[in-house]
């Protein structure tokens, strides 16, 4: 049987900007160390994401030695944010939940509200420990996460892109795939598996890091936008509704809460333990 090993680690510092590929990360409790720990919100303290501006695809976000990041788009000078002191918090609305955050400043917000066209703040996550709760129907008591979505980890495995993309080819607009693993921007890409194995999964192993299975990840129309150009198709999301609609929610990718914390390497064998 072919051994399932970390093909890929991804980690986005801000909340639907680009990120980095490292060959490790460390696992915190509430995901990735260093990934989306920042965000942006508009004037009425919501969160701005690539549903609203799939433009927010050409700018990204690496860490800086500090713990803060350095902004980069197309045509822009770099920007490195610190980490802002903790001189108070605003309440911002990520989605249907508020959180607690702390502003960024103004040079930050200048650069991404010129980016963007319109005012926004970049804000962060200054103690993931105790901001969030994850969603008590999947989560255990006093687990949390960062600006994610909504879990700290999400996995996705070559096989089930391969199964998706040779769905996409035998269907009516063949030209829209075969689609790249970014358009999912996952923490973790697994190779080795069987196409859709991942969903029977509800326990892993990832070298010494033991990870369990919350639920299935619906897809939105983040998935559409190419993370290149910005362009926006319909796939994935033509042929997931298709293929793979579970209730009324379009399925890729599984998404994880860490039991143990630890250090993923690219490389590392993975182990389903249930």
């Amino acid at each position: 049987m072919p051994t399932a090993v970390l093909r890929s680690l991804h980690i986005h510092p801000v909340k639907s900007l680009g990120g980095v590929a490292p060959e490790r990360i460390r696992v915190e409790p509430w995901g990735p160390a260093g990934d989306r720990r920042w965000m942006l919100i508009d004037a009425g303290a919501k969160v701005v994401t690539q549903r609203q501006h799939p433009r927010l695809a050409l700018a990204s976000a690496r860490p800086a030695e500090d713990g803060g990041i350095v902004l980069s788009a197309p045509g822009r000078d770099p920007l490195t944010v610190a980490v802002p002191e903790p001189a108070g918090t605003l309440p911002a609305v990520l989605f249907t939940t508020k959180v607690e955050v702390v502003p960024a400043g103004e040079a930050a917000d200048d650069w991404l509200s010129e980016f963007t066209g319109e005012p926004v703040r970049l804000v962060h996550l200054d103690d993931p420990a105790h901001r969030r709760p994850i969603d008590p129907e999947y989560a255990r008591p006093g687990e949390t996460v960062s600006l994610a979505d909504g879990y700290p980890l999400l996995v996705t495995t070559t096989a089930s892109l391969d199964a998706l993309n040779a769905l996409i080819a035998a269907g009516d607009h063949p030209e829209e795939g075969p689609l790249p693993m970014d358009r999912f921007r996952p923490n973790a890409v697994i190779d080795g598996t069987g196409a859709w194995e991942e969903d029977g999964w509800s326990r892993i192993a990832v070298g010494g890091v033991v990870l369990r299975v919350a639920k299935p990840c619906a897809r939105c129309v983040v998935t559409t936008t190419d993370q290149r150009t910005a362009a926006r198709g319909k796939e994935p999301l033509r042929t997931l509704a298709r293929h793979r609609l579970i209730g009324k929610k379009m399925i890729f990718g599984q998404n994880l809460v860490p039991e143990t914390t630890g250090t993923l390497r690219v490389g590392d064998s993975v182990e389903i333990l249930a």
